[in-house]
């Protein structure tokens, strides 16, 4: 597949010049950040977001190759994006990834990260350290064994937190630990997990449980929202304060005394929908624009019918200058909250699910 989209490709493109004019959408927003879902497949079931028995899997020969996501990302790069994080499903799942942060480590980016549940990454953390991976975030939404098993339906907790460590001691920069908060199930855990983090260097961020893509079961008295989870903090160490330079972070991040720094992420009672200038690429190459977005730009079509670099660029510059997508705030202004999308839907579309366009 890499020589077909070589072929394909037509003349490379010029250089973009560092003042060209690159595109904003109608709120504004440019095209810095793209996340790139490598695989669907993930080794673990969370209950929040994989609760079902059964799920519908992208065709495999659909699968964008690793040749594929770097023409597509050097595309990316021509509109602005300057940071790339690989997701899943799970992407370590997928072979050989290092061979694909190579490729990206000769890309025009600021970053490229990665997120994992860390199960895989005591193997891979100093290859992809190698490789050019500049940071790594892993989701860890407890320290209890037992949680841990009734959380993901895996006994693994043990390899997730020796992959920690080993990425700990890789030396990325900013390693960064993500919780989603459940009520009645972790939320009593939230300073173990903060002492945790700072125990490796790494800093703990909390993620409102989200109504998006398959978290069928989810209702909002399970969400412990960005002001209760405050609240709790300043209950138990008093000032909590907040720290400037957010910008289009999806966290807002807090000290405590003493210095120790915590991150919230509030994409369910507080969204950030007019600083976002995230997109999303799943595994076969269909780009939406918006986490909430329920119709994509397919990509891999074009690219294996043999659209240009340019003519590649131009779809991407042309659709993010018509973007107006802000769901999240749309969904909360709408009023009552309740899962987005059927479990016939999912069925039917397994692109709507969040292990496939990585959430």
């Amino acid at each position: 597949m890499a020589s077909s989209v070589l072929v394909n490709a037509g003349p490379a493109p010029a250089a973009i010049s560092p003042t060209a004019e690159l595109p904003v959408d109608r709120l504004g927003r440019p095209s810095r950040a793209l996340r790139v879902s490598v695989t669907d497949r993930c080794n673990l079931r969370c209950v929040y977001c994989m609760p079902e028995d059964r799920y519908a899997w992208l065709p495999r020969a659909g699968i964008l190759s690793f040749a594929e996501i770097d023409f597509l990302v050097e595309r990316f790069c021509e509109i602005g994006v300057e940071k790339v994080r690989l997701t899943g499903g799970e992407p370590l799942l997928r072979r050989d990834l290092p061979d694909l942060v190579r490729l990206l480590s000769a890309r025009r980016l600021r970053e490229r990260s990665l997120t994992t549940n860390g199960i895989l990454l005591a193997d891979l953390a100093w290859p992809l350290r190698a490789a050019g991976l500049d940071r790594v975030t892993v989701s860890l939404d407890t320290l209890r064994r037992d949680r841990f098993r009734a959380l993901t339906r895996e006994d693994r907790l043990a390899r997730v937190l020796t992959g920690v460590e080993a990425a700990a001691s890789a030396g990325f920069s900013g390693l960064k630990l993500d919780t989603v908060v459940l009520r009645g199930v972790n939320d009593d855990e939230l300073f173990d997990l903060v002492d945790f983090g700072k125990e490796l260097g790494a800093e703990v961020r909390f993620i409102e449980y989200m109504e998006v893509g398959g978290a069928t079961r989810w209702s909002m008295d399970q969400v412990v929202s960005r002001s209760e989870m405050l609240e709790r903090f300043r209950r138990r160490f008093g000032e909590v304060r907040p720290l400037p330079g957010r910008g289009a972070a999806t966290a807002e991040r807090f000290e405590l005394p003493g210095g120790t720094t915590f991150g919230i992420i509030a994409s369910t009672t507080a969204p950030f929908c007019r600083a976002c200038d995230r997109s999303r690429l799943t595994a076969d190459g269909v780009w939406y624009p918006c986490l909430h977005a329920r119709v994509g730009t397919d990509l891999r079509r074009r690219l294996r019918g043999g659209a240009t670099a340019e003519e590649l660029r131009a779809v991407l510059a042309s659709r993010w200058r018509d973007r107006t997508d802000r769901g999240a705030e749309e969904r909360l202004a709408g009023g009552v909250l309740t899962p987005p999308v059927l479990r016939a839907e999912l069925a039917a579309d397994p692109r709507l699910e969040m292990h496939t366009r990585g959430g």
